[in-house]
């Protein structure tokens, strides 16, 4: 499997491509400046969070060795790639491009490496703290002891870096310290009700190896409480028994089937036939839901799992053979749009399920355009209309 490729094989995740012929944007203003910052200040400002790792960009994964090229290239003063930060507020940046090397420089200058099997936990701590407590980093557990690893070439006597730690580098530390990488600070202008020149830089800009997709771009974007709430969700049991898959995706697919849904939910009378567009501007409100609101997003999540109490991945797989995210989105709307109109709805059976994924009319909706408004529209009125009509309702 390649790096871009989802881990969701039993998951069409084809029917979550984003058309978005109608979503472009017509004339924008960024605003970029370059600021060259050393080693300590760029330590000091990860370690105070005024430079922010996203919460759910891809974790920390150099190596040990690829790591220490960088170290070794700033104490020998070689140029290394220039990083970008989006300015959020007054001293407040979410970085764009640049995470491995920016916390590189902080996990050396603490001289402590992540162990690989305990990143993902990590990013826990450090996204809660601020930073990682001396603590955390103390222990072995999560860390161990960050000596630059450095290539001896055939017939040479050894790097005289490799080995070395951050406080044995002796007359070559104050050289580390002042060593400067290049920030280029950028901030969207205009237009200036969306972030969508923001959402197109994390597009275009990430050069970590791996493109990052629609929903790597969301999280890294529009991190908040509630963005924290839906990787709760993404781990419910039920939720992965219907995926067909016990872990959560490594490329946030199945974040993107939830956030679909729950965008959708809150009505489609913003829609005009770009998903993209429609869920970012969903994912920029949701950064101020009151407790109240993600509660009860919570609550309607698990409310609709214990109605799939019966049902199983193959319930929801269409023509594809696979799960559908179109079928699953519109049953979650579709259900707690009947409870809002007062019908208390019985577990859904297996066969209810089918039958509407296998209608020849809401199938047509899934076809070339699915996101077109009069698809999204139309392949929800089938579901309700289908499910009132199974469950015995009337609409």
């Amino acid at each position: 499997m390649s790096e871009q490729e989802s881990d969701l094989k039993s998951v069409d995740v084809g029917e979550l491509s984003e058309d978005d012929t109608d979503g472009q944007i017509d004339e924008y203003e960024i605003v970029a400046s370059p600021n060259d910052f050393n080693t300590l200040t760029i330590n000091s400002f990860i370690e105070e969070g005024a430079i922010k790792i996203p919460p759910f960009q891809r974790n920390y994964v150099w190596d040990r060795k690829r790591a220490s090229k960088l170290i070794e290239s700033l104490i020998l003063g070689l140029p290394v790639p220039q990083v970008f930060l989006y300015e959020e507020g007054n001293n407040d940046f979410l970085v764009i491009d640049g995470q491995q090397r920016l916390m590189t420089v902080f996990f050396f200058t603490k001289g402590r490496f992540p162990r690989k099997d305990k990143r993902s936990i990590l990013r826990k701590f450090f996204n809660s703290e601020g930073g990682i407590s001396e603590e955390i980093l103390a222990d072995d557990e999560y860390f161990e002891t960050f000596k630059l690893s450095l290539p001896t070439l055939p017939g040479q006597r050894k790097n005289k870096f490799s080995g070395l730690t951050y406080k044995t580098l002796e007359e070559y530390k104050r050289q580390f310290d002042l060593r400067t990488i290049r920030n280029i600070i950028v901030k969207q202008v205009s237009p200036a009700d969306d972030d969508s020149a923001m959402f197109e830089m994390f597009n275009r800009l990430n050069t970590g190896g791996v493109n990052l997709n629609q929903q790597e771009i969301r999280a890294s974007l529009y991190h908040s409480k509630f963005f924290e709430g839906l990787f709760e969700l993404n781990q419910k049991e039920k939720w992965r028994e219907l995926l067909g898959s016990p872990h959560p995706d490594s490329r946030m697919k199945d974040m993107e089937v939830i956030l679909r849904s729950l965008a959708l939910r809150e009505g489609t009378a913003g829609y005009a036939g770009s998903m993209t567009g429609f869920v970012n501007r969903f994912c920029k409100n949701s950064k101020t839901f009151p407790e109240a609101k993600i509660g009860q997003t919570e609550n309607e999540w698990s409310w609709f799992m214990s109605l799939n109490r019966n049902c199983t991945r193959d319930s929801y797989q269409t023509g594809s053979g696979r799960f559908s995210p179109l079928l699953f989105e519109s049953l979650y709307v579709t259900a707690l749009h009947l409870q809002d109109e007062g019908q208390n709805l019985p577990t859904l059976r297996p066969e209810w399920v089918t039958e509407i994924g296998s209608d020849n009319e809401w199938a047509k909706t899934t076809h070339e355009g699915s996101t077109k408004t009069a698809n999204v529209t139309a392949r929800l009125a089938r579901t309700k209309r289908l499910l009132a009509k199974l469950i015995g309702g009337e609409v």
